[in-house]
């Protein structure tokens, strides 16, 4: 059986993405008592005593704000770690899938949907980061494969304390009165975390580079919402489109997957897989 190792298996992608692949491959998802992504030195050892075929690289600070306040720490595990990681997994022939973000489009002077060739200087230190983290990576390990994830959910909660997400906070407010208000500013595909994990294993056959990997999407959060709702036959009233969220500067996060099509690999619409989760739900 093929050997996947899976960093941060304890957050949001994680453990999704260990739990999906246990069974099909030996999953190794260690803490960080056991895998201090920081350490240079640490990381080679670990690869060299577990030898994995695959790596998929979750942990990170994701959180934008707690970026922005313990930026040398977040510079750590964003780029230092993740390059550890690229380095030591060449260093033992393992394939290394790294999460990068939709965030080192943010503030991109370009209309999306945005392609991976293109220009970007991300508007965040998050985005920045990660941006970082992506041309380091491939120069320590050129077969490495970073890929540029949107904003995710799940319609369960797998851990204790867990953040809610898009759809569960969706879900959640649909069983009160409260007016359900997004921004007509803000322009993104938002995906299934389930389809990510379920679309890894074509991953680990692309050619090292970076990939837009996500659902497509190209509506404002509002009218994505709205064309929901007026789909499942709801009410719109409870619906506020909210103009004022980045009106100076229109938010659009959307990415083309002509690249990854390329490659043989789909994702569902993000207003398509909603509908039949919603539905489900």
């Amino acid at each position: 059986m093929k050997r996947l190792l899976v960093t941060g298996a304890s957050g949001f992608m994680g453990s999704r993405v260990a739990d999906f692949y246990r069974g099909k491959y030996e999953v190794c998802a260690p803490g960080h008592g056991e895998l201090d992504i920081t350490d240079e030195v640490g990381v080679i050892a670990r690869f060299r005593d577990w030898r994995p075929d695959y790596v998929v690289h979750c942990a990170a600070i994701s959180d934008i704000g707690q970026c922005d306040r313990e930026p040398e720490r977040s510079r750590r595990i964003n780029v230092e770690g993740a390059v550890n990681i690229a380095k030591a997994a060449g260093l033992v022939g393992a394939k290394c899938l790294l999460c990068s973000s939709d965030q080192v489009y943010a503030g991109s002077a370009v209309r999306g949907p945005h392609r991976e060739a293109e220009a970007v200087r991300p508007g965040n230190l998050y985005g920045r980061e990660k941006l970082a983290a992506e041309e380091r990576c491939m120069e320590a390990n050129p077969d490495s494969v970073s890929l540029r994830l949107s904003w995710m959910y799940d319609a369960r909660t797998l851990n204790p304390g867990e953040h809610s997400d898009f759809l569960r906070t969706l879900l959640a407010k649909l069983r009160t009165s409260e007016t359900l208000r997004y921004p007509a500013n803000d322009m993104r595909g938002i995906t299934d975390v389930n389809q990510v994990a379920e679309k890894l294993e074509a991953a680990f056959d692309l050619e090292g580079g970076v990939y837009n990997f996500g659902a497509p999407g190209t509506k404002s959060m509002f009218d994505m919402v709205h064309s929901l709702f007026e789909r499942l036959g709801w009410g719109t009233e409870r619906l506020a489109r909210d103009g004022e969220a980045y009106a100076e500067s229109p938010r659009d996060l959307t990415m083309s997957q002509e690249k990854l099509n390329g490659s043989g690999i789909f994702f569902t619409n993000t207003e398509e897989r909603l509908l039949r989760i919603l539905e489900e739900n």
